[in-house]
C-alpha cells in the first residue's frame, strides 16, 4: 500500500507540469502568448484556490479543539486567498503576475508560519519545493511579459 505522503509528493510533482509546461510555451512558442498566459493564469488561480480549500477541514475540527489558530481565522483566511485566485483572473496580465506570485508566497508563509502545527513536517517541505518552483514559474513568466510588452 502507497502511503499518503508519497502519494501527496506524486501527486504535488505532477502539478508542477502545467507550470513548468506554460513557461516552456511563452519561452519556445510565443505566437502563442495569448493562449498561454489565459491557461497559465487559470490554472495558477485553480492551484491557489484548490490549496486555500485546505483550511476547511481545520477550521471545522478547530472547534472542539485548542489550537493556535481560530476556526474565524482559518476560514478567512481560506476565502481571501480563495477570492484572491478568482478575483486574481480579472485583472490584466500585467497585474496578473504580481497578483499569483504575491499570493503563492503568501500562502506558503501562513501554512509555515501560522499553520505548521497542523502538518506533518514532509507537507512543510513539500509546500516549500513546490511554492519555490511554482514561484519561479510566476517569475519567469512576468519576464517574460514585461520583455515582450516593453518591446524589448
Amino acid at each position: 500500500m502507497i502511503s499518503v505522503s508519497r502519494i501527496a509528493v506524486l501527486v504535488g510533482l505532477a502539478g508542477l507540469v502545467p507550470f513548468l509546461a506554460g513557461v516552456l510555451s511563452l519561452y519556445l512558442l510565443p505566437q502563442y502568448h495569448g493562449s498561454i498566459l489565459y491557461w497559465f493564469y487559470l490554472y495558477s488561480a485553480g492551484i491557489l484556490a484548490f490549496m486555500a480549500g485546505v483550511y476547511w477541514p481545520i477550521a471545522m475540527q478547530l472547534g472542539d479543539r485548542t489550537y493556535p489558530q481560530s476556526p474565524v481565522v482559518t476560514i478567512v483566511l481560506s476565502q481571501v486567498f480563495f477570492l484572491t485566485a478568482g478575483l486574481g483572473l480579472i485583472p490584466p496580465v500585467g497585474a496578473q503576475v504580481f497578483i499569483y506570485t504575491a499570493a503563492f508566497v503568501g500562502l506558503c508563509l501562513v501554512d509555515v508560519k501560522w499553520m505548521k502545527s497542523f502538518w506533518p513536517s514532509w507537507y512543510l517541505r513539500l509546500r516549500l519545493l513546490l511554492t519555490s518552483v511554482v514561484v519561479v514559474c510566476q517569475i519567469l513568466v512576468a519576464a517574460w511579459y514585461f520583455a515582450v510588452t516593453s518591446g524589448a
